[in-house]
């Protein structure tokens, strides 16, 4: 039925199963391998081999967006409350009394759903309505404030190399160069909004997902966007595989309960080919490419978690959410896979030695 036959590998196996209190709305990694998690209940939790500490309790604003830097050393985290916290982390292991706040950013009746580490340094990039400020740990003050304007920042995304940052919105996609905050960002034009993007490992192709039901690709530098169509509703998710000897990338997006999957033609004029994944049969939450190899794993709100071999076919099936996944999340490294449910379920599955080789 899913396509798996009775051969397939085990990938991933379950490691370790808690619970939050409400919706899992976000799931990190850290390069040391501290998991961290965030609930609908205002909490933040952190893991790490089993050990579990609590950041923030039940109880407060619904927490929407974690992130770490990266270095590791930094853990931030925005809700509906307005308050961007920033913790740092003392130490490789999970100690208590070596994770401390160091800062709170309130920014009242601003509700920031959007945050994210720059790659190259410890700057925070952080949404506020119509504007994204940019907060430097070393210094704790905010060095810019980019102004959006057609509407409220619906994403951003750094560029790995750290050149650029990324602001997605009404009216396309503004990219504003790190080197020189007061230079105009230059305007990847849509005739929707841009509801998500993401920029590829190499830093060379910058994907935006649309209000319009296109994902558009653009080779940063170049002027004619490519412009993928036929999705059955918005895009929810963009996510980019390893980068590819000789080739580019492939590109993963999700709209309702479908996913695709698109690689480049040899041609720049032939544009880029799509491969239908079927499998979920409700909305899928999150989607996200294995680090160092072509396996995709989605998350969806019929309870399943598909491991996609070589972005074609189904090799697993993980479950532990019945109600449905909210998120999920690749550790550095590739050998550990988080998720997060709709009831608070927080789960980690761990890379089966029999398993390898799923490339």
């Amino acid at each position: 039925m899913f396509g798996v036959g009775e051969k397939s590998k085990i990938l991933y196996q379950q490691q370790w199963q808690g619970n939050l209190s409400e919706y899992v709305t976000a799931v990190i990694w850290s390069p040391d391998g501290i998991l961290a998690a965030s609930s609908a209940a205002g909490e933040v939790v952190l893991w790490q081999d089993g050990s579990l500490i609590n950041l923030l309790p039940a109880g407060l604003a619904s927490i929407d967006c974690l992130a770490f830097s990266a270095d590791g050393k930094f853990l931030s985290a925005g809700g509906q409350d307005g308050k961007v916290r920033v913790w740092k982390i003392s130490s490789d292991s999970l100690v208590e009394n070596q994770v401390n706040l160091i800062s709170t950013l309130d920014n009242t009746s601003k509700w920031v759903d959007k945050l994210s580490w720059s790659s190259t340094c410890n700057q925070l990039a952080f949404s506020l309505g119509r504007y994204v400020q940019i907060w430097d740990a070393d210094t704790q003050t905010v060095v810019a404030t980019l102004p959006f304007t057609n509407s409220s920042v619906l994403d951003l995304a750094w560029q790995p190399n750290g050149e650029n940052i990324a602001i997605a919105g009404d009216g396309g996609v503004k990219v504003w160069s790190t080197k020189d905050w007061d230079d105009d960002p230059y305007l990847i034009d849509m005739p929707s909004a841009s509801i998500v993007t993401a920029w590829s490992e190499d830093s060379k192709y910058i994907a935006s997902g649309n209000l319009d039901n296109t994902v558009t690709v653009l080779e940063y530098g170049s002027h004619l966007p490519w412009i993928m169509r036929g999705f059955p509703g918005k895009i929810s998710n963009l996510t980019w595989s390893q980068s590819l000897a000789n080739h580019a990338p492939l590109l993963a997006a999700s709209s309702m309960e479908g996913v695709a999957v698109w690689k480049k033609a040899i041609d720049d004029q032939d544009g880029w080919d799509a491969r239908v994944l079927t499998l979920h049969n409700d909305k899928v939450q999150a989607l996200e490419f294995h680090p160092n190899s072509l396996l995709l794993a989605s998350a969806a709100d019929d309870g399943w978690l598909g491991l996609w071999t070589k972005a074609k076919q189904v090799g697993q099936i993980l479950e532990g959410a019945p109600h449905g996944f909210s998120s999920l999340a690749w550790s550095k490294d590739g050998q550990r896979l988080a998720a997060g449910g709709r009831d608070g379920e927080l789960i980690i599955w761990s890379e089966s030695k029999r398993g390898r080789g799923f490339g």
